[in-house]
């Protein structure tokens, strides 16, 4: 009897591990959808990704055409395509650059709202933004935000507001590097 036992666990039996339809499904669905975003792209920004060379072609092909059944096949095309590659490095480029584009957008609308605040009669922003920003010209700030208050009084072009908007962005810019270094 114990002869018996021993053979039955000596042998081992072998499955062979299938992978789960629906994964595989759901992964290619993640790749689709992560094409359709790099379709959304500036041309610029897909060249960044670095992707295959056949990749990259196949997905400028794709931003030209309208989201029709071209496109479709288009896209299920680049799908294939980069089920054969590694797609977390791409990811990982992709939320970078969506990163950015947010930050871009907040310190657009940070430095509207200064601009705004100077064009206002409110003689406080200028001494709060001096000491926030010590590297700033007040007198070329000063002489801005005069000019531009003038223009919009005269109905004028905003040349000066322009100007105004840039200076400011060129503070922030070089403040950001400051900080990087």
């Amino acid at each position: 009897m114990s002869e018996l036992i021993e053979t039955d666990q000596e042998e081992e039996q072998t499955w062979a591990i299938r992978p789960n339809k629906s994964q595989i499904k759901r992964d290619i669905s993640a790749i689709g959808g992560l094409c359709e975003e790099i379709t959304q792209l500036a041309p610029a920004q897909i060249e960044r990704l670095g992707l295959p060379e056949n990749i990259q072609a196949a997905i400028m092909e794709a931003t030209k055409m309208p989201a029709k059944a071209a496109r479709k096949r288009q896209l299920k095309f680049i799908t294939g395509l980069m089920r054969k590659i590694d797609v977390e490095s791409i990811q990982e480029q992709l939320d970078k650059i969506k990163t950015k584009s947010v930050h871009a957008t907040r310190e657009l609308h940070q430095l509207e709202r200064w601009r705004e605040r100077f064009l206002s009669d409110d003689k406080q922003v200028l001494t709060e933004f001096l000491a926030q920003n010590p590297g700033a010209d007040a007198q070329y700030l000063r002489q801005l935000i005069r000019n531009a208050k003038k223009e919009i009084a005269n109905e004028k072009p905003p040349k000066s507001s322009r100007l105004l908007f840039r200076y400011l962005r060129e503070l922030l810019e070089s403040e950001a590097d400051k900080v990087e270094d």
